[in-house]
């Protein structure tokens, strides 16, 4: 008898336990899928938010935050998502003009970024600078300009990412236009023939180029940090171009269509806090926007730092954007 009692004591309180984790509210946030991969920043984020929260987070990923936000344009009024994060500085405008996001309502006094921040609807969370990864082992010679990535052998290839569905993609696409200008087009098809591929997104660029698929990748300054702390090689290296870096500040926004706006703002609030500062260097492998105790892990002081953050208007880029693309298709032909 009081076995059978203990037996339906235990029951009991697993069925409660159960019906309370039903009883959560779920924050379903659409990602890029690094992002969100086992190796990438999600699984931390969500079990360290998941403690403060008392609810379930999701995270949903796609190839790209740009294609992320094509899903939810898709899917209209029957979409899931409550928060976009992924997108950056140069591809929020895209998003803006859908009018599908609120203001986010939070202080960004705290910031801690090479730019100021104003923008009411998306809310910073990492940074970088755009850089061409090579195999140091590999290669020996290394442009230091763009120019000199034009007058390298013939057969050295380059894998970039197609500014239409990739972050980098269209980060590489303002870098040479903020260079070149005008004459960013003739630049364009002078480099069309080093171009082995473009892919869709970020990941399947980096993986092709770590196959020797090619001699150098489209990623970030602060790429080789992976290696040098997740694998102990330090072979990979960013070629470091002289006219400076064009800048990437990672945003996500809140979802007008959320029922979840209160979580939602709260998840926004976490992605400027010391936890998830101190997430993202070793699994993004960004910086992060805010300055914590903990700071950079020491690999990151071995980078080489850009030498300055490229930036365009935002307004311009708004504006200009498709007929910058339409430039790049032409030329590449």
């Amino acid at each position: 008898m009081i076995k059978l009692l203990k037996y339906l004591t235990c029951f009991s309180l697993l069925i409660t336990l159960l019906q309370a984790e039903e009883n959560k509210p779920t924050l379903v946030v659409y990602t890029y899928d690094s992002f969100a991969a086992s190796w990438g920043p999600a699984p931390k984020i969500k079990e360290a938010f998941e403690k403060t929260c008392n609810c379930n987070l999701k995270f949903v990923s796609t190839s790209s935050s740009i294609t992320a936000l094509r899903k939810i344009q898709l899917e209209g009024s029957n979409t899931k998502a409550d928060v976009l994060l992924g997108l950056d500085k140069s591809s929020a405008g895209i998003a803006r003009n859908t009018n599908l996001f609120i203001n986010h309502n939070i202080d960004t006094s705290k910031l801690n970024l090479p730019v100021k921040w104003n923008d009411k609807e998306f809310l910073p969370y990492d940074y970088g600078y755009f850089a061409f990864v090579y195999d140091s082992l590999k290669t020996k010679k290394v442009p230091k300009s763009f120019d000199e990535l034009l007058l390298m052998p013939k057969d050295f290839k380059i894998i970039i990412q197609d500014p239409r569905s990739s972050t980098p993609g269209l980060g590489l696409l303002l870098w040479i236009k903020k260079i070149y200008g005008e004459n960013a087009d003739a630049y364009w098809k002078e480099l069309s023939p080093r171009i082995l591929t473009v892919t869709k997104g970020w990941s399947e660029a980096y993986g092709l180029f770590l196959k020797g698929e090619a001699d150098m990748v489209l990623s970030y300054t602060t790429s080789p940090a992976y290696h040098i702390i997740a694998e102990n090689k330090t072979n990979y290296k960013t070629a470091n171009f002289k006219e400076g870096h064009y800048g990437q500040v990672e945003v996500s926004g809140i979802l007008k269509s959320s029922k979840q706006k209160k979580l939602a703002k709260q998840f926004l609030e976490f992605t400027n806090s010391e936890v998830f500062a101190d997430i993202i260097p070793t699994t993004n492998w960004l910086y992060p926007v805010i300055t914590t105790k903990k700071g950079l892990p020491k690999e990151f002081s071995s980078l080489e730092p850009a030498s300055k953050m490229l930036l365009l208007e935002d307004d311009d880029i708004e504006k200009n954007r498709k007929k910058y693309q339409n430039e790049w298709l032409n030329a590449i032909k």
